[in-house]
């Protein structure tokens, strides 16, 4: 071994990336912290009697009512329904925004065609469709789908048309000198480019796949998230409705979380600047 082997042994590892890191944990136990304050805050209000069990019941309470409900198998049975609603519906709505986005992004014929009618049905509120809903599919699962569908395209596809637009033009020019094909500009510079649009779309028809259920399930319906709500709302039970809304609260932190995790899974060597260009890691 040589002297500047040796000294190579002898130098500190770069401390930056254990702050970064350390930096990360510590904002993420920020994060939760309100939330964390609030249920503190609601308990000790609740258990000194100045808010009542019938208007808001206290966080053990919903506690409770959450395990008799687990016990029994009528949440699981309830959370099962509403979140197989919401996959398919996101499948499928996800897959046909992400095409359309596509076409229209790249072709300005297939934004003439299709564009304003796109527009203009995503204006159409979710309400005003369940007569026509009910016409079509009946009250069966389809038509619970094809709403939650309906709901979860419009942001993939505005996200997606804008993150292609938005492509530093000096990446392509880039592209062009250097000779790459259509393809590669495509593979190499333009999805990695969009990507953080992308995921942003992703990310919000995620919570709006999850929400887009409590509309769907009122349509007659015996299982699912929202039906219980309404029919806690029925009895006034107060702390079923509670739980409902905390349960959508826990499972609306999901999208904030698992586009990241698909990024860095499946696009390990992209890194997104500020400005949304994409640079490949050496």
């Amino acid at each position: 071994m040589d002297l500047t082997d040796r000294r190579l042994l002898r130098e500190p590892a770069d401390p930056a990336p254990r702050r970064v890191a350390n930096r990360e944990l510590q904002l993420l136990a920020l994060s939760w912290l309100a939330p964390v304050g609030i249920l503190l805050i609601w308990e000790a209000a609740s258990r000194a009697g100045l808010i009542t069990a019938q208007v808001l019941p206290a966080p053990s309470s919903v506690a409770r009512t959450a395990w008799n409900l687990i016990s029994s198998g009528e949440l699981p049975k309830h959370l099962g329904a509403s979140l197989l609603r919401a996959v398919a519906g996101f499948a499928i709505g996800g897959t046909i925004g992400f095409i359309l986005g596509v076409l229209v992004g790249f072709s300005r014929v297939a934004e003439a065609l299709l564009d304003r009618s796109i527009q203009m049905i995503r204006a159409i509120p979710s309400l005003a469709l369940l007569p026509l809903v009910i016409v079509w599919f009946g009250v069966d699962e389809s038509g619970k789908i094809f709403l939650v569908s309906l709901a979860v395209l419009f942001p993939i596809y505005i996200n997606t048309v804008l993150s292609i637009r938005q492509v530093d033009p000096k990446l392509l020019e880039l592209a062009r000198v250097t000779g790459l094909s259509r393809l590669e500009t495509v593979r190499r510079i333009i999805l990695p480019g969009a990507m953080p649009s992308i995921l942003t779309g992703v990310r919000y028809s995620l919570a709006t796949a999850w929400l887009a259920p409590v509309i769907a399930e009122t349509i007659a319906t015996t299982r699912g998230i929202g039906f219980l709500a309404m029919d806690a709302r029925e009895f006034l039970q107060t702390n079923v409705i509670i739980l409902t809304i905390l349960i959508y609260a826990a499972i609306g932190v999901g999208p904030t979380v698992l586009p990241g995790i698909w990024n860095a899974v499946c696009w390990p060597g992209i890194q997104i600047t500020r400005k949304g260009a994409a640079n490949e890691c050496a």
